[in-house]
């Protein structure tokens, strides 16, 4: 079997590669990393291979020159890319081009905390990273017309819109672990096993609500909810919790800032530097205060990330990589994201539940077929196959419509280089100004990301 490591360079890869060592289903597999930095994919497939020796794997590690030569033949594609250039000291979430559209947010009154769900920045991710994503698959097509790819990055749901719907490729799944952190997270307020709790929930990536909930054969959901209001939230899950409250439906990912990139609190906030719900302490206060202050720049973070000499970085990454270490068991679906075990399960066309990220089918019947949502999949040689999950209540279908809506408008964006579809993801988004304004934005944001948007680019003839 041929794995394909894609964006392997990333820190995120030192997890699958350490399950991949750890899988016996996966031993004597080729792993090929591409990544545009090869110097640091060459350091990861050096940690690859410590690990495949210390579990006896058996895994040979090919860091390919070219992304043609990593997907030719591959069964599997597995891709992390940020989509902000050339791998930084830092990662993607403290890159120049992502602090600077968040940054421009907040200047229009759009403070955005993460940034890569949804709001300005988000869709500024993604028309970066779909064009990049669609070169895969036209390699794919080309070079492994029957490979299974799983995507990691975000926003997630975007990503894999725009590769059903525009590449032919037989099965895109998205992988991600806020499920999981769900079910774990409800565990434990119910003091059970994680593998215990038989849960349905209903929605898409970073935001989902449980509509049942078992344990033993016995519905817990009371229960749960008892214990729920006889406990204080932890800071984090605040305006999660108060929301659960009111819909009388859980809210399964309780990380307050993923959830409020589906409501538009951040663009009520009189103050940018001071959020609702704590919000401030997180990503945007931390980080983009001082920027929004002026007592610092994005050049001066620039050149400060440059002072750190690439031969310091990549001496300090190796030292970083020489301290991961074998888990002692692949990560299970529930424990983490069960990146060896769906593509073993896959490889041996043997069935196995795990949370994936795909095309809705008629799992939730009241939202659109093609809306890519977060459910459990049955796995067999084809891929995967969602699990049927009831229909959405009323307040969150009206929710994940608008949503799923927002979805479509930058997939497609981003594949046909139109700004007007652009500027109607803004107007559909929760955080959405006026139309004049949202124009001005929207070009400080394509020019804070020149060079980056080529479909935009090949339209207007180089222009943003």
């Amino acid at each position: 079997m041929k794995i394909a490591c894609l964006g392997g360079g990333g820190w995120y890869f030192t997890r699958p590669i350490a399950d991949f060592a750890a899988c016996e289903e996966l031993h004597g597999s080729e792993i090929a990393l591409y990544d545009i930095d090869a110097e640091r994919a060459r350091l990861v497939a050096k940690m690859g291979r410590r690990l495949s020796t210390e579990a006896g794997a058996r895994l040979r590690f090919k860091t390919a020159k070219s992304l043609a030569e990593a997907v030719d033949g591959s069964d599997f594609l597995l891709c992390s890319i940020g989509g902000a250039g050339a791998s930084g000291a830092s990662g993607y979430y403290e890159s120049p081009v992502h602090l600077g559209d968040k940054l421009i947010c907040a200047r229009y009154g759009v403070p955005q905390v993460v940034g890569d769900t949804g709001g300005p920045a988000a869709m500024m991710a993604g028309l970066r990273s779909v064009p990049i994503y669609l070169e895969i698959c036209r390699e794919a097509e080309q070079r492994a017309p029957q490979a299974i790819l799983l995507n990691h990055a975000n926003p997630m749901a975007v990503l894999c819109r725009a590769m059903v719907k525009y590449a032919s490729l037989p099965c895109v799944t998205g992988i991600c672990h806020g499920a999981q952190g769900g079910i774990r997270h409800a565990a434990g307020i119910l003091g059970v096993p994680a593998h215990e709790l038989e849960t349905v929930w209903i929605g898409t990536n970073h935001y989902y609500w449980f509509t049942r909930m078992r344990h033993l054969g016995r519905d817990v959901m009371p229960e749960f909810w008892k214990r729920v209001r006889r406990q204080k939230p932890a800071s984090q899950h605040r305006m999660s919790a108060e929301l659960s409250q009111v819909y009388g439906h859980w809210i399964a990912y309780p990380e307050d800032d993923h959830i409020i990139e589906f409501y538009p609190y951040l663009a009520q906030a009189q103050n940018p530097t001071d959020l609702p719900f704590g919000m401030s302490e997180h990503g945007f206060g931390k980080r983009l205060k001082p920027l929004y202050a002026g007592e610092e720049t994005l050049e001066e973070i620039g050149e400060r990330d440059r002072a750190v000499s690439r031969r310091q970085m990549l001496k300090e990454y190796a030292a970083r990589l020489d301290r991961v270490a074998l888990p002692e068991n692949p990560t299970d679906p529930v424990g983490g994201e069960g990146t060896a075990r769906l593509i073993a399960d896959i490889a041996r066309g043997q069935r196995g539940v795990h949370i994936c990220n795909v095309p809705n089918q008629g799992t939730v019947p009241n939202l659109p077929a093609t809306a890519v949502l977060a459910v459990e999949a049955v796995t067999d040689s084809a891929g995967v196959r969602p699990v049927w999950a009831g229909e959405a209540p009323l307040a969150l279908e009206a929710l994940l419509r608008k949503r799923i809506a927002w979805q479509e408008l930058v997939a497609d964006a981003a594949v046909k280089g139109d700004r007007q579809l652009a500027l109607q993801a803004m107007q559909v988004d929760e955080t959405a100004i006026p139309p004049g304004a949202s124009e001005k934005m929207l070009a400080e944001l394509m020019e804070n990301s020149r060079g980056m948007l080529p479909t935009f680019e090949k339209k207007r003839g180089g222009k943003v």
